[in-house]
């Protein structure tokens, strides 16, 4: 019993990083309706970023918050500069977009910090009051910053004017545009929060599997499996997702198929849930008249 304890909890552990993943991939649906397969190599790239200014000597919250606003500008200007061009192009077109995307932040980020694998220092030290029996302490420090994320866009989305207004351009840009909102600037700012989040979760991922080029190449997967599972329109199932996928990739891996094939759990998961329940399990279901 107490070893099936340990992987559950490892499980909800790894459904923190899936999670927060999964919360990126929906930002970026919300406000485009398509995936954004680059998610993943984004977020490597702003990891590598806080790790080169804490090379340079800064602390770590201080490279933390300036990463993530440097991540919100780059989500925004990759959106301005590169997407919105093709914002009523053929999806299939949206989708190599996004290929070229990962192709590039992943160059980038080998040519400029070249593909050694390096440590990336917790926030979190061990033996804090933080830890816990079955979770360490970045586990616990992880889980509070995916919550602090989860109020925060709460408030942005409910209280503000701008998330009002970028829900609105989400749900239906035409009637947006007649209210005068920019939906191409509300699309703009999506794709920055999305950046913002990736970067999180990208500093969250990197002290538990270290730091390369491909880092979140695995990760991406199983937040994409999180997505779906929780409902790709729906940021709260998401992260519900996260921990779900989490608990059961470790618990088939330690007692079903092995360690060797827990990233086919993923993999599985897409498709069932796509067969399935395409709405995921806490989505939408859209009815269109045609």
């Amino acid at each position: 019993m107490e070893g099936f304890l340990l992987q559950v909890f490892a499980g909800l552990a790894n459904g923190i990083i899936y999670g927060s993943v999964a919360l990126a991939l929906v930002m970026i649906f919300q406000a485009t309706h398509h995936i954004n397969f680059a998610q993943g190599e984004m977020a490597t790239f702003s990891t590598f970023v806080a790790w080169w200014l804490m090379q340079q000597g800064w602390p770590y919250w201080g490279a933390f918050f300036f990463t993530v606003a440097v991540s919100f500008a780059g989500g925004l200007l990759v959106q301005r500069i590169i997407l919105r061009p093709i914002e009523k192009a053929p999806v299939l077109t949206n989708v190599l977009v996004f290929i070229g995307l990962l192709l590039i932040f992943n160059a980038l980020s080998g040519w400029l910090f070249d593909f050694t694998v390096k440590a990336f220092d917790s926030p979190f030290a061990k033996d804090s009051f933080l830890e816990t029996k079955y979770f360490s302490a970045h586990q616990v420090g992880s889980a509070g910053v995916l919550v602090a994320m989860l109020l925060l866009l709460f408030a942005f989305f409910r209280f503000t004017p701008i998330g009002l207004a970028m829900r609105a351009a989400a749900q239906n840009p035409d009637s947006a545009r007649l209210v005068g909102i920019r939906v191409s600037w509300m699309l703009g700012l999506g794709w920055g929060l999305a950046a913002a989040i990736g970067a999180v979760a990208g500093m969250m991922v990197a002290p538990v599997v270290f730091l390369d080029p491909n880092m979140m190449g695995g990760i991406l997967l199983y937040g994409f499996a999180a997505a779906l599972l929780g409902g790709v329109d729906n940021p709260v199932g998401a992260v519900i997702g996260g921990f779900i996928v989490g608990v059961l990739e470790n618990l088939l891996g330690a007692y079903v198929i092995g360690t060797e094939l827990k990233l086919t759990v993923a993999l599985v998961l897409i498709v069932a849930t796509l067969t399935l329940k395409p709405a995921g399990l806490f989505g939408k279901k859209v009815v269109v008249r045609v």
